[in-house]
């Protein structure tokens, strides 16, 4: 589930590498991405846990219903070829960057408290994934441009659904 969530980062990494950055840009963005990946689920899992023991199995079924139609919305937004303006990844950009990337995961994060997953393995490995898919997106859109953005998104997409279907179908 990390790597389905990192996916989004390294798709828009893959399009903010045309941007000429310097390896220390690289770092400090994938660093900071990795921190918005830490802290969105894991606020989404404490108020996860607070739903759960308030509203039970409505509350399951609304996690994986979230699960489908994030995937659904990032598969789709893959397809399109994703947003359309960028900003600079500097500054107030890399804020609305790192945010823009992480709300998914805050929803992840909710889902993952109403099943009450394990807070710091969940959060270490959402950050760590995200930090590591950024840097190689940032990294291969210097390269290569962009050409495998839509489909790391379609694939981040795929795997959110298949992930919320299960939780949808398991309950």
């Amino acid at each position: 589930m990390a790597f389905a969530l990192g996916m989004d980062a390294f798709s828009v990494g893959l399009g903010m590498g045309m941007f000429k950055l310097r390896l220390k840009q690289i770092l400090f963005i994938g660093l900071t991405v990795g921190f918005f990946h830490i802290w969105m689920p894991m606020l989404g899992m404490v108020a996860g846990r607070y739903i759960s023991g308030h509203f039970g199995t409505i509350a399951a079924y609304a996690g994986g219903l979230l699960l489908v139609i994030l995937g659904i919305q990032m598969f789709i937004s893959g397809l399109r070829g994703g947003e359309g303006s960028m900003l600079a990844p500097v500054g107030m950009g890399l804020f609305i960057f790192s945010l823009s990337v992480s709300l998914d995961s805050f929803s992840v994060g909710l889902t993952l408290g109403i099943y009450g997953a394990r807070t710091i393995l969940t959060i270490i490995c959402f950050g760590a994934a995200a930090t590591i898919l950024t840097w190689a997106g940032l990294l291969v859109g210097r390269k290569v441009q962009g050409l495998l953005g839509v489909y790391s998104e379609v694939l981040g997409g795929s795997i959110l659904c298949a992930f919320g279907l299960k939780l949808l179908f398991s309950i």
